[in-house]
């Protein structure tokens, strides 16, 4: 995408650990929650204040997501629990047959395929960010527009995320567009 070339370093440091969560949480794309959490986990910056102010902070926000979408190994395990099958119980079998941390390797090279692909709503949240970009006449695309893209998309599970905490997202993007115009 064209559009990645316009990204700061904090942009692309948002998108880089957004792909990084999606990954340690073996989810099979990114999605909007992840980049929320992107954003979250730089150490400066607008949005990053402009969500602790609210509320939020990254462990605590990478926790409850993970309480509303699980982690594969959980899913996979509450499938094979539907089955009659014990998954801790084959890991441990696994292990006393081939030794500790057998199945370690298979998670490595698991983790090392290439890179994930965006979900259909971070899509959207990427493009809601190169709009508001433009909209506030931004030279490039900073972590600030990721986050108001994400705000922008309604119903999407960075929502979700976000009005756990009860937060109205809506609110929010507004506050952070009148911040950001207030700054320029």
């Amino acid at each position: 995408m064209i559009m990645f070339e316009r990204f700061s370093l904090s942009a692309r440091e948002s998108v880089l650990h957004a792909q990084t969560v999606a990954r340690e949480l073996r989810h099979p794309m990114i999605g909007s929650e992840h980049v929320l959490l992107g954003v979250l986990w730089q150490d400066t910056g607008i949005a990053r204040r402009t969500l602790v102010d609210a509320g939020v902070d990254y462990a605590t926000a990478r926790d409850r997501l993970i309480r509303l979408l699980g982690c594969d190994d959980e899913l996979d395990a509450q499938a094979l629990a539907s089955l009659g099958i014990d998954l801790d119980q084959v890991r441990q079998r696994v292990e006393r047959t081939f030794g500790e941390g057998a199945l370690d390797a298979t998670d490595r090279r698991r983790e090392q395929r290439g890179h994930l692909p965006f979900s259909k709503r971070a899509k959207k949240s990427l493009e809601l960010a190169l709009r508001e970009a433009i909209n506030l006449r931004s030279k490039g695309i900073d972590a600030e527009h990721l986050l108001l893209g994400v705000l922008g998309d309604v119903g999407s599970m960075a929502h979700r995320l976000l009005e756990s905490f009860a937060i109205d997202p809506i609110r929010l993007r507004n506050d952070l567009r009148g911040q950001l115009r207030a700054s320029a």
